[in-house]
């Protein structure tokens, strides 16, 4: 679906050339289910339902009538017979035009798209329109996205999802035409093949660890204390708004250290703060972080914060993911006593409160910091084994919960579960596939070097695995001495994936320890293929442990931030200019008639010029590699002629929650539109939980593994002091010298002051008599003095 840089635009299609067989029925079937021939029943779930083929036809004497009766769960469609004898042909690339004539009594209808993958088979592709609702036979036509490659059949028909009757007949399928040639290169070679980089010139005012995309286009960049100890005792605690329109920053009051805190963008466009720092680490490691049980929202408008009622506990470090209904969810963390929080919480968008924790379902399990929870199509949450800090959960490290069942089974198949510590995890492009891609990691504990692992999961597979991806290309490392190419399998952590409106994912910046060793390194990687474009521009700045990269609506992408471990802090910003901004003129959307929309509208766009798809991007709200929110939805087209264009919203919330979107229109080179804010909502929403109101499918609904064995009421989970990976006995708060050093640097205190000094730790005094890593042989309070490498000699 992402291959529409080489498909065709808004063309018209190929006149006169049906490609379905049999499409008014009116051919007798020859099997025993008394369907016409090349047509199949199809459908799933506790329902009742009757298949008739009717004389009620638009032409000829027969046309295809489903109908239910009662419906619990579940669909049935009538749909081309997935074979090769009927099923038409397809090419990868190239987009077709569906259209049928329809009448229904059930405003519960998708038209749904089945492909036949060359090395899988068959397999659900899409939902391209919800059907509205039809006394008299009234005419649809919507376009298909890009054929992916590996495509060679498409099947298609109906689903019926609520109580009612669907009658079709006259189908059509005709192959749109060709695409334009490609444009010229507008830049150097070098930036049309790989992008660019700028390095503004005006600084970041704060040292931020959250980076927030705005609705109105602006980005909230959170620092609270910014990990420096000295602002959080004299209680300094900032943020600031950056506009790109004009390259600005203001700096925003700030009403509690948000450092480290959780983020989400609500249904309205403000932005929820939740938990936080309550206190840094005690000089001699009895103690560890301490979350905040605060919680705040942001409004854009005022640019202010308003608090909320507090949360039952501190999360230092949550989870954050918004529902289908607009609530959100929240896992994990360090609770105020600095042990680990096993208490979900949730705040309704209804009330604009966090529940109390006896009205919301709870497992007991302690998921960690910064778990990383993407949001299913029906409704549950993928845990996808990234995290921030040490191991991943017992088991397989990736799971899959059900909130109203209230169970967390296991997935497979997630390679060195425990070295995907500061791993990023994104929904790949479009959300519709329910794929899922988990990059790099490492672990602070053990600090090995970072990995190239890339794994893949298919959340639409019946019992959905990871499957290994391709290794994330090599850049240069630079450890202290200067660049240097990596070798061997060295990958990185604290990776960004960032999702572009052509439907790539870039992957950039990151680093090869903990903390430490920047990795100068991007690349593109193509949901369509699995595969990573190597070589693209690199960010001239070190982007490693609390740095951020985001899209931006005029589809550049903004990164921020890096706080390696000797405390300091990269106030630069870059900005990264895609190959695709070099490809010539970006289309234009000229008119957009509503910018409120709702579940299952049909939204009407102008253009200035042909464009060959569109999507809904969801704005960034990323800390630590991760951003379970971000995904990118499909907006299936139905083309009125050149310049105007019909844009099929989904009707399912779980895909796409409620709330302000980028809109993008893409032309067939993958250029695409400076975005335009869409606000996403309506009644489906609100009945989100309940499923009554989407076609929902059944994905992952026979997974190998039991649920497991629920947990008895606790408070807490024990969680070690030094889980951020950091010896508390030198320096501040806000240095972190490693408790494992990486395996190179051998166990002698020379070795280990050499790695300090490499890395600018400057000097570092001993926090009371202990002195662990041998850094301070003399005894005189400093580590690494000279009196302390004589000594060791």
């Amino acid at each position: 679906m992402t291959g529409a840089l080489l498909l065709a635009g808004q063309q018209q299609a190929t006149a006169g050339v049906n490609l379905v067989k049999n499409p008014g029925f009116e051919t007798a079937g020859t099997d025993h289910t008394g369907m016409p021939s090349c047509w199949s029943r199809s459908g799933w779930g506790d329902n009742d339902f009757a298949f008739t083929t009717t004389d009620d036809a638009r032409t000829g004497a027969k046309a295809m009538k489903v109908e239910l009766t009662r419906r619990v769960d579940g669909d049935r469609k009538a749909l081309v017979t997935e074979s090769a004898a009927c099923a038409p042909a397809v090419a990868a690339d190239r987009q077709y035009d569906l259209s049928l004539w329809y009448k229904s009594t059930t405003p519960d209808t998708a038209l749904t798209l089945f492909r036949h993958d060359t090395t899988a088979g068959w397999q659900y592709w899409t939902d391209l329109k919800t059907l509205d609702l039809a006394p008299a036979y009234s005419r649809v036509e919507v376009r298909t996205p890009a054929v992916p490659p590996g495509t060679d059949r498409i099947a298609w028909g109906v689903s019926v999802f609520g109580t009612g009757s669907v009658t079709t007949d006259d189908y059509a399928m005709e192959e749109v035409a060709a695409p334009p040639p490609q444009p010229q290169c507008t830049g150097t070679a070098e930036q049309c093949a790989k992008g660019s980089w700028q390095v503004l010139a005006t600084k970041n005012p704060v040292r931020s660890m959250h980076s927030v995309v705005l609705h109105n286009g602006k980005v909230l960049l959170i620092a609270g204390s910014g990990n420096d100890p000295a602002q959080f005792a004299a209680g300094t605690f900032t943020s600031a708004v950056y506009d790109p329109a004009n390259g600005s920053f203001k700096t925003v009051p700030t009403p509690a250290d948000m450092f480290c805190s959780g983020h989400v963008q609500l249904a309205d466009g403000r932005v929820l703060v939740m938990s936080g720092t309550k206190g840094y680490p005690s000089a001699d490691g009895s103690l560890g972080y301490q979350g905040l049980k605060d919680s705040y929202t942001f409004d854009p408008a005022t640019e202010t914060y308003t608090r909320t009622n507090d949360m039952a506990d501190g999360h230092w470090y949550p989870s954050a993911t918004i529902l289908g209904n607009g609530d959100v969810i929240s896992f994990g963390g360090l609770k105020q006593d600095s042990t680990g929080n096993v208490t979900a919480e949730r705040f309704s968008a209804a009330e604009n409160r966090w529940l109390p924790i006896h009205q919301v379902n709870q497992t007991w399990s302690y998921w960690g910091l910064y778990p990383s929870m993407i949001l299913m199509q029906d409704g549950r949450l993928f845990y996808s084994g990234s995290h921030t800090f040490g191991n991943g959960t017992p088991g397989t490290g990736a799971s899959i919960y059900d909130y109203q069942a209230n169970t967390v089974t296991d997935v497979p198949g997630l390679r060195k579960k425990d070295e995907r510590d500061e791993s990023a995890s994104v929904l790949l492009p479009p959300a519709q596939d329910q794929r899922v891609l988990t990059i790099g990691g490492g672990n602070n504990e053990s600090n090995p070097v970072a990995n190239r692992l890339t794994d893949i999961i298919d959340l639409k597979q019946p019992s959905p695995a990871y499957t290994a991806g391709p290794p994330i290309p090599q850049g240069q490392v630079d450890q202290g001495q200067g660049r240097r190419p990596q070798t061997g399998d060295e990958g990185k952590m604290y990776a960004s994936a960032v999702l572009l409106p052509d439907g790539k994912v870039l992957e950039t910046g990151g680093a090869l320890h903990d903390r430490a060793d920047p990795v100068f390194e991007a690349s593109m990687f193509d949901p369509a293929t699995d595969t990573y474009q190597p070589g693209m521009a690199a960010d001239p700045v070190p982007r490693g442990y609390h740095s951020s990269a985001f899209l931006l609506p005029d589809g550049r992408v903004m990164a921020v931030g890096d706080n390696p471990g000797n405390g300091s802090y990269n106030h630069d910003v870059s900005v990264y200019t895609p190959p695709y901004l070099y490809r010539g003129p970006r289309p234009e959307i000229t008119s957009l008639i509503d910018s409120r929309w709702t579940y299952g509208d049909t939204q009407r766009i102008t253009v200035d010029r042909p464009i060959a798809k569109a999507e809904l991007i969801r704005p960034a709200a990323v800390t630590h590699s991760s951003d379970p929110n971000q995904r990118f939805v499909d907006l299936p087209l139905s083309v009125v002629d050149g310049s105007t264009v019909d844009l099929n919203v989904t009707q399912n919330p779980h895909l796409a929650p409620p709330g302000w979107y980028m809109l993008f229109a893409v032309d067939a080179h993958g250029v695409p539109s400076v975005a335009e804010w869409v606000h996403l909502g309506g009644p489906a929403a609100m009945a989100a939980e309940a499923e009554e109101s989407a076609h929902v499918h059944d994905f992952a609904g026979k997974l190998a593994a039991k649920p497991k064995k629920a947990l008895k009421k606790r408070d807490s989970a024990p969680v070690s002091p030094t889980v951020a990976g950091c010896d508390r006995h030198y320096g501040t708060a806000g240095v972190c010298v490693p408790t494992a050093f990486p395996k190179q640097v051998k166990s002698t205190t020379a070795a280990r002051c050499a790695w300090l000094a490499d890395h600018d730790y400057g000097r570092l005094r001993v926090n009371g008599g202990d002195d662990p890593l041998r850094l301070d042989p003399d005894r005189d309070g400093t580590a690494c003095g000279k009196g302390d490498l004589r000594a060791s000699r």
